[in-house]
C-alpha cells in the first residue's frame, strides 16, 4: 500500500491513475477504523481498482465543545488493516494542507444540512461537506463509498455532488452492527 501524504504528489498520483483508464474507488474516513469502514473498502475493492482510502480528522467538523484533541487516533493500526484488506494508496494529509491560514472558503447546502443532526450540531455538516468537497476534488474518484448509517450525511453529499456536477457517483453501502445490534461508529 502507497501511504501519501502531500496534496500535489496525490493529484498526481491519481491523475497517472485515471490516464491509464483505472476506476478510482474513494473512501473517506477520520480514521480509528472500525467494521463498518473496512465493508467500504472491500465493496469498493469488489467494484474499482485502485481503492484509495483517507485519513484526515478534520477540525472543521468539531464544534467548540466537542473534544477534536481526543478523538481516538492510531495511524498505524488503521494502517496494518489497510494493508490486509489491499487498500492501494492510503491519503493522509496534514491539517496545514487541506486548511492553509487563513483559510476562508466552505462548502455549504442549505436546508437539509438545518435539520436531524444539523439542529445540535450547526457547523458540522459544513464541516463535512467543505472537507469531502476537497478531498474529491484532490482525488477526483470515479466512486465515492459511503455508509448508510449516515445517511443524513450520504444524502448531503449526494446533493453537494449533484449541484456542483462532479463527475463522481455515489454507492450508499449497508449499515455494519454490533451484535447487539447498534451501529458500528
Amino acid at each position: 500500500m502507497k501511504q501519501i501524504t502531500g496534496i500535489r504528489k496525490m493529484q498526481q498520483h491519481c491523475a497517472t491513475l485515471r490516464a491509464q483508464g483505472e476506476k478510482i474507488g474513494f473512501v473517506p474516513t477520520m480514521g480509528h477504523l472500525h467494521e463498518g469502514h473496512l465493508s467500504l473498502v472491500k465493496r469498493s475493492k469488489k467494484e474499482c481498482s485502485p481503492t484509495v482510502v483517507s485519513i484526515f480528522v478534520n477540525p472543521t467538523q468539531f464544534a467548540p465543545h466537542e473534544d477534536f484533541d481526543r478523538y481516538p487516533r492510531d495511524i498505524n493500526r488503521d494502517k496494518n488493516l489497510l494493508k490486509q484488506l489491499g487498500a492501494e494508496v492510503l491519503f493522509t494529509p496534514k491539517t496545514g494542507q487541506i486548511y492553509p491560514e487563513p483559510f476562508l472558503t466552505s462548502v455549504v447546502v442549505d436546508g437539509i444540512t438545518e435539520i436531524g443532526e444539523g439542529v445540535s450540531r450547526p457547523k458540522h455538516f459544513q464541516g463535512v461537506t467543505t472537507i469531502v468537497g476537497k478531498l474529491l476534488n484532490i482525488i477526483q474518484p470515479a466512486v465515492l463509498y459511503v455508509g448508510q448509517k449516515d445517511i443524513q450525511q450520504a444524502v448531503i453529499l449526494k446533493k453537494m455532488i449533484h449541484d456542483l456536477n462532479m463527475p463522481v457517483s455515489v454507492k450508499l453501502c449497508p449499515t455494519i452492527r454490533e451484535k447487539d445490534g447498534l451501529a458500528m461508529s
